[in-house]
């Protein structure tokens, strides 16, 4: 992961059971997004802020990231696990992503578990703000944080999706949504 600003951004678009997936890859193949379309107006804006100016050009993500993509949402929970992406967060927001990535698919953490994992028990909040303005979800699992209580929590994705995933996934937790 790095910090260094792409030459160009391609937005490609794939059918998930979930819904229409963005993907957006800089000339390299390296993801810098990962987003649905019903959130593309949200994704659109924070790509304009991280990388002001620069235009999301319609064109297809390389292969092997799309197979990835499907494959995850086909079963195979560790087939986003080698994608190469990038941000370009804080450095704060960086190291919560991180640290996301360390949550294994099938497993949850609260937002404090997750503000401990970083050595800093007393960011919940600002550990909450990090996780939400994740740029690439699923591939940076941010779907995997929930309440301390083991409720749902919100999701930039909305929480029908996050439900989805995390059952997909095989996670425990409490369903307020399935009343």
């Amino acid at each position: 992961m790095t910090k260094s600003l792409p030459e160009t951004l391609i937005l490609d678009r794939v059918a998930t059971p979930v819904g229409e997936a963005l993907l957006v890859v800089d000339e390299a193949g390296v993801l810098r997004a990962f987003d649905f379309a019903d959130y593309e107006p949200r994704m659109r804006t924070l790509m304009g802020r991280h990388y002001r100016g620069m235009a999301l050009n319609p064109g297809r993500a390389p292969d092997a990231l799309r197979e990835a993509v499907g494959r995850y949402f086909g079963g195979d929970l560790d087939a986003l696990a080698g994608i190469a992406w990038a941000t370009n967060g804080t450095a704060f927001q960086r190291k919560v992503w991180d640290a996301l990535c360390t949550i294994p698919a099938g497993e949850t953490l609260s937002y404090k578990g997750l503000a401990e994992r970083i050595g800093s028990p007393s960011a919940m909040r600002a550990v909450g703000l990090a996780n939400g303005s994740n740029p690439v979800a699923v591939v940076v699992p941010c779907h995997r944080v929930i309440g301390a209580n083991g409720s749902l929590t919100g999701y930039g994705g909305g929480l029908p999706r996050k439900r989805w995933l995390l059952a997909h996934e095989g996670a425990a937790f409490k369903d307020s949504l399935a009343a």
